[in-house]
Parts: C-alpha cells; structure tokens; sequence
C-alpha cells in the first residue's frame, strides 16, 4: 500500500505543469548547434571522406542493409539534416522537422561503427526524445501561423524527460571512470596530458605526475555529482561556472572530442529555473514575459500512455551501459559490451592487426594490404574492437573468394596496447576467423587479458 501511494505521488508530481520555457530554449539551442555541427562537418569535407571515399563500410549488427548513397545522394542527405535543423530551431513544421532530423541523423551514424561518438548517440537519443514533446507549441513559426496550437505550461515530466537523459549521460560517464587505471595510475590522462605541453603557462605542469591525477580524480567527481549541484538551486550558478570551465578546458586539451563539449555546455541550460530561461527568451523578444501570456496548459490525450513509454524508455537507458558484465573479461580489453554506455574518453588502446588470407586447397598464403580495403580510421579501430576485425575478416573472404581463391580462410596476428601497457597479442591467430559466426555472445578467440607493466 505504502509503495503504491508513493507511486501515485510521484506520477502525479511529474504530471504537474511547469513552464514551457526550459523546453523552449532547448529547443533552440538544439537546433541551432545541430545547425552548425552540420555546417562545419560539411566544410571539412567529411562527407565525402567518411561516407564516398571508403570502399567497404563496419554496419551495426543486423543493419547491413544501412548503407550509403552515391557523393551528391549523401550531401543531399546533410542539406536535410541541416534543413530539418533550422526548422527545429525556428519551430517551424517543428514535428516533421524533427522526425526528419531524427532519421536522416541516425542514418548517417548507423553507416559505419568505426565513427561512432557517444555525443553522435546522445543526438539521436535526445532528437528521438523529442519528437514526443511538445516544443514547437510556443515561442515558434507554427505558434505564430497558428495560435490555438500554443501552450505556455507543460507537464513537468516534458521537461524532466531531457534532465534525466543528460543526468544518465553524466552519471554513467562518472561511473565508468571508477576503474583501477583512471583511479589508481591516473591513465590514459599520464599519456595524454605530456602531449599539451606546448601551452601557455600551464605547459610545464602537464608532465607532472600529480596533476594526472588531478584530472583523472575531478573528472570523476565531477561527472557524479555535477547533476545534484545543478538541480539545488543555491549551487546551481557556480555549478554551471564548472560547466563552463570543464567542457572549455575537455575542448582546449581535447579537441579531436568535436562538438560534445559545446553541445554539454548549451544542453546542461536547461537544468536553469522557468524564470531563467522566460528571461533568456525575452532577449529574443523585449515583449515577451510570463505576465504578457495567458497561462495554456498542454494536456496529452494519451498522457499515462506516454509517462508508461518513458519510463520504459528509461529503463532501458540504464539497463543498456550495464550489458557488460555479461561478458568475462576485463571490459577496456575485450570492448564487449562497450557502445551505448556513455563511456567518454576512458582509454588509450592502440593495435596493430596483419591479417592473412590461406587458399584451404593449396596452402598458399597471401599477406592482406589494409590498405587497400580500409582508410586510415577503419583500420585504427577495427585493430581493437574484435566486433570489427570478425567483420573484416568476413569481408576478406568474400573479396578473395571473388578473386578466384578457393575456400578462403582469414586468419590475424593483432597486438594490442592499452594504457600505457606493453604490446600483447590480442585475438588467437589460428582460429580461422572466417569461419566464426558475427553474435553478441563472447568471442572465445580473444586471448586473455595479462597486466603487464
């Protein structure tokens, strides 16, 4: 009785309307660096570098059939993404923009495993999240050519849906830095940190021990807690100075992480009070103010239909990064497990993979050029990720069975180096690799973790 009551309470307090403004500003803010991002992946020619150049493609498990279109078919895909992204932020046609926006997005990211970013999964996520909240309703194109569609307050859960996937990005990321290397050998952060040496001022510091494991440390105390000091208001402002200067900093050390700092920086607004974000809306418009709107409260027809979908939704938000432990194995090693659980930065893993191609009839060898298959970032990732080699391997086979070899097999030599520590070999170089089924159970030929100094 006493669990169903606080059940109750609980769904009726999400149910309570709140602003609308948070979700608002969100909103925009979403859309418009969406905007950019897109632009600049554009300007830097990687379009036609990660999407036209390669000749063979890493597709998620079960969605080979994603695959990419001609060079003119894939920048017609971004000018939609870039399109559906100003509507998102204009609020204009805002449902099918960001349906648009959410499925021309995860196309392009289900193309190819090795260019895959946690904050490339957290857009998908979020622009997903969104399309079931009603953010073009106000301070919008559409609520402007149409004025019964606007709702000034929102059930609380509408705004409470972005705060707790951005709080399961921050959380997940802080658990997953509480591991022996980042913790105990303050690593990778030993092996990057020299490499800023170059800086001004600080420059000399970053060959210090000590200030290795200063930032392995506050950047687990910081992804753990950060949330809890922005949802207390009286923590809130010098919470988001933090912000400010951890994701600056993540940018200056670490700019091959692309937009997430930035993206970090504009999301975590929202964890802002209504009258925060009602000021920040009256910088885009001087009349605009809680008093000069009367107050028009969004009521889903289908509310507890939604809440049961979100909280399922959720559930599997948190369920997914813990996937893991059904694997033996130490997780950095293997990677199984890996994708999907907001695991930011955590390891510096490098490999070296020579694969051989062995005609089954004759014996004869043939040494495979990566090269020739690969670009530069397919082979670096593919060399770690035994997901990745298996599928190459599979490929190899099916290109030198075209070539006239008869029954094929696959076999590699792959060492592996994981923070700092001495090459070991990686994968069983007899095993026919080949011959072993793509699955999400373990792969038995990864060789045992040893930790070697």
């Amino acid at each position: 009785m006493l669990i169903m009551t606080a059940i109750n309470k609980a769904i009726n307090w999400i149910q309570l309307p709140v602003s609308i403004a948070p979700l608002i500003t969100f909103r925009i803010v979403f859309g418009s660096i969406m905007l950019l991002s897109t632009i600049r992946f554009w300007l830097n020619g990687w379009i036609t570098t990660q999407y036209v150049v390669p000749k063979y493609h890493f597709t998620f498990m079960g969605l080979d059939w994603v695959q990419p279109l001609n060079n003119a078919g894939m920048h017609l895909i971004f000018i939609g993404i870039a399109v559906s992204a100003l509507a998102i932020a204009l609020g204009f046609w805002y449902r099918f923009a960001i349906i648009t926006f959410f499925l021309l997005f995860t196309y392009v990211e289900l193309i190819d495993v090795t260019y895959y970013l946690n904050h490339y999964y957290f857009i998908s996520v979020v622009s997903f999240i969104m399309i079931w909240l009603p953010a073009g309703r106000f301070f919008s194109v559409d609520a402007r050519l149409d004025p019964d569609i606007q709702v000034t307050e929102v059930p609380r859960w509408a705004v409470g849906t972005i705060r707790l996937q951005l709080a399961i990005v921050y959380i997940f990321a802080g658990l997953a830095k509480l591991n022996p290397d980042w913790l105990l050998q303050a690593q990778p952060m030993k092996i990057w940190l020299p490499t800023k040496s170059h800086l001004p001022i600080i420059g000399d510091l970053m060959y210090k021990e000590w200030m290795a494991y200063l930032f392995s440390w506050f950047g687990a105390f910081y992804d753990l807690f950060i949330v809890l000091f922005l949802i207390n208001r009286k923590t809130r402002f010098v919470a988001y100075l933090v912000v400010l200067v951890f994701h600056i900093a993540t940018a200056i050390f670490f700019p091959a992480i692309g937009m997430f700092p930035y993206i970090m920086v504009l999301c975590t607004l929202i964890f802002f009070s209504d009258n925060f974000h009602l000021k920040l809306l009256g910088l885009f418009n001087g009349s605009f103010s809680r008093r000069n709107h009367q107050h028009r409260n969004f009521k889903p027809a289908s509310g507890k239909l939604i809440l049961a979908f979100f909280g399922l939704f959720f559930f599997i938000q948190i369920i997914i990064p813990f996937r893991y432990l059904a694997y033996p194995g130490p997780l950095f090693w293997s990677e199984e497990g890996y994708r999907f659980s907001w695991r930011v930065m955590l390891m510096e893993k490098v490999g070296t993979a020579t694969f051989y191609v062995r005609e089954k009839t004759t014996g004869k060898t043939y040494e495979v050029d990566n090269t020739a298959f690969l670009t530069t970032q397919q082979e670096k990732m593919m060399a770690t990720q035994p997901d990745l080699i298996l599928r190459y391997a599979h490929h190899l086979n099916r290109i030198y069975s075209q070539k006239g070899i008869k029954q094929p097999q696959v076999y590699a030599q792959i060492y592996v180096t994981l923070n700092g520590r001495r090459s070991a070999p990686f994968i069983d170089s007899t095993v026919d690799l080949s011959r072993q089924p793509l699955s999400f159970k373990h792969y038995k030929w990864i060789l045992p973790f040893h930790s070697n100094p």
